[in-house]
């Protein structure tokens, strides 16, 4: 028997958060393993929940959408992470996908599109509802600037979970060059986030080799 897509829910709106939990428990293969309020609760219980997929608000008091996204990832980095959010803006979606969210969902789509979001993000795809897809036209690579090939050294070895230090000695440089090259990485990449910079690694087949394919 096929194990159930275990899911978390965290929105400091208690009807969204049931209304979705409503929703999902419809489905066999879905168990809401916890609806929670804020983004500390979330880090404090994802080991004991070990979850498949978050769904998390943007905004919410404390510990907002972005930075529990950047921190859930950088301790668990297998978690797949979508964002709920009634903001379609493009600075929204691009920031979210930035930190390391897998999708972008917005709160009034229908029902069975939080179900097929939550299966495409388990395929390793990225995922973005309709409205939110058409207020980020397109979101590809192809008009960032390019990397240097020392930059592309450099992101492969920060991808690999290397620190700044550890970078500096194997490339015979100084953690102040370090630190310039990083933040031309992320800058060059629209990524504000280390785990946002792994993440792109992967996607692009750095972590295998192969170059950064912008």
């Amino acid at each position: 028997m096929t194990p159930k897509i275990r899911v978390a829910i965290v929105d400091d709106h208690p009807m969204v958060a049931e209304g979705i939990q409503s929703i999902l428990e419809s489905y066999d293969d879905v168990e809401v393993v916890a609806t929670l309020s804020d983004g500390q609760q979330i880090l404090d219980q994802v080991t004991a929940l070990a979850p498949d997929v978050i769904l998390l608000d943007l905004n919410m008091p404390g510990l907002g959408g972005l930075s529990t996204t950047e921190i859930l990832l950088e301790q668990h980095p297998e978690t797949r992470i979508l964002i709920l959010s009634m903001h379609d803006s493009p600075e929204y979606i691009s920031s979210a996908l930035s930190h390391g969210a897998m999708g972008y969902v917005l709160k009034d789509v229908p029902t069975d599109e939080i179900k097929t979001a939550i299966d495409r993000v388990m395929a390793g795809e990225r995922y973005l509802c309709t409205g939110a897809k058409g207020s980020l036209e397109p979101f590809d690579d192809s008009n960032r600037e390019q990397l240097t090939n020392r930059e592309q050294t450099i992101l492969l070895q920060l991808a690999q979970g290397k620190s700044n230090r550890d970078v500096a000695e194997a490339l015979d440089i100084s953690v102040r060059t370090v630190e310039t090259h990083r933040k031309n990485i992320k800058r060059k990449l629209g990524i504000s986030s280390t785990a946002g910079l792994t993440r792109y690694a992967m996607e692009h087949g750095v972590l295998q080799g192969t170059g950064v394919k912008l």
